[in-house]
């Protein structure tokens, strides 16, 4: 096991960012901005296409694209093909996807043990075991 490995721990990306969600259509653009700008690191590195792809894959957007606001420590998830055919369309309850917000933040991320202290919510005891909070 590496170092970088027993340095980290796991948490959802509740812990490091915060989001709210929009609609046009047929797509949803979910933002991601980071409780704190040290956190904005390990955002750019975890939550990638690919792994909101994998999220959202009961959903089955037909294409996730990413574009990153560095200056702000955010980013904006644009989801397409995901809301059932969008407001007018579709017959689902949250039509508009405000809920799709919520899935996203669920996303496990790994996050190095120094970094905990900026993390959102109660304190993390770290112990020498891989803590899962």
């Amino acid at each position: 096991m590496s170092s970088a490995t027993a340095s980290t721990i796991n948490v959802p990306l509740y812990r490091l960012a915060h989001s709210r969600t929009g609609d046009k259509g047929n797509r949803s653009n979910i933002s991601v901005i980071a409780w704190h700008p040290a956190l904005w690191d390990v955002l750019v590195d975890q939550v990638t296409e690919a792994a909101v792809a994998r999220q959202f894959a009961l959903r089955q957007p037909r294409q996730v694209t990413r574009y990153l606001l560095p200056q702000l420590q955010a980013m904006n998830i644009v989801l397409d093909d995901v809301l059932d055919g969008g407001v007018n369309d579709s017959l689902n309850l949250d039509s508009h996807g405000k809920a799709l917000s919520y899935l996203l933040l669920d996303l496990p991320i790994k996050v190095p043990t120094a970094l905990a202290r900026h993390l959102a919510g109660p304190p993390i005891s770290v112990s020498r075991t891989s803590p899962t909070i």
